[in-house]
């Protein structure tokens, strides 16, 4: 599936991994909705790439389904690529100091994390469903966002990890149901990337955090997660899988 002429749907595109997938996908010639909660950052980017922007909170079943139908409306028809980029990163111990307990965290980041990415394709997929299927009979393509963490999640991160964890697991079972209506689904588990997250952290905790990477020796750059995006689209044969993009990089403990 070519990028150019086509359609695209990326959540979490105001910024970090989803912002540079919106770029890649419309220098690549497709047309783009910018989805995601800040509207203001979301027009931002589409205003750059002559895309739409959309505002949803993704955790809620109703403002995606909206969200979709708008995204549709303005495209002149269901996108054939929708990016989950949409996600928060907080962290705190199952139980903390003074005995003190995260489940409200927990809860808000499965909600976000796990139903927000379930929330945009599963409204993203029906949609794709009613497309005419290509030359080879694609009709659309997912592509999830998991994290290292789900295979080596550092302590505090038990929330986050059960929420990516559960983003690669779903990968194969999707790609199975919906391969009958020729729709891929692929996710990949980006490491250490320099994202808003990272930006706010001190010069000294980004080197430590550094210091574990293999090669290359250094954070991964959000163009380089909206590459590996871009050739997902465009290889038909990737389907069903988790790819690690991480520069061999295993989190320790902590």
């Amino acid at each position: 599936m070519k990028l150019t002429g086509n359609t695209a749907l990326v959540s979490g595109g105001a910024s970090g991994l989803g912002a540079a997938t919106a770029r890649k996908f419309a220098a690549e010639g497709a047309k783009v909705v910018v989805l995601d909660y800040n509207l203001d950052a979301a027009k931002a980017v589409a205003d750059e790439i002559g895309g739409f922007a959309v505002q949803a909170d993704v955790g809620s079943a109703d403002a995606v389904e909206a969200a979709v139908n708008a995204a549709t409306d303005w495209l002149g028809g269901p996108a054939r690529v929708a990016v989950n980029c949409a996600g928060i990163g907080l962290a705190a111990r199952i139980v903390g100091r003074e005995n003190k307990l995260s489940i409200d965290m927990f809860e808000r980041t499965i909600r976000v994390n796990l139903m927000g990415t379930y929330n945009v394709m599963s409204f993203a997929t029906r949609a794709m469903m009613d497309l005419e299927p290509e030359e080879d009979g694609q009709r659309g393509v997912v592509i999830n966002t998991a994290s290292v963490a789900y295979q080596d999640g550092q302590i505090g991160q038990s929330a986050y990890s059960a929420s990516k964890g559960a983003i690669a697991a779903m990968c194969l079972p999707a790609a199975r149901e919906f391969a009958r209506s020729g729709i891929r689904v692929m996710a990949i588990a980006p490491g250490l990337f320099e994202t808003p997250m990272m930006e706010g952290l001190p010069e000294e905790t980004t080197a430590a955090i550094t210091a574990n990477i293999p090669f290359p020796h250094r954070l991964g750059m959000p163009a380089e997660y909206a590459q590996l995006a871009t050739h997902i689209v465009e290889n038909a044969y990737l389907n069903g899988s988790t790819i690690r993009l991480d520069a061999a990089v295993r989190l320790p403990q902590r």
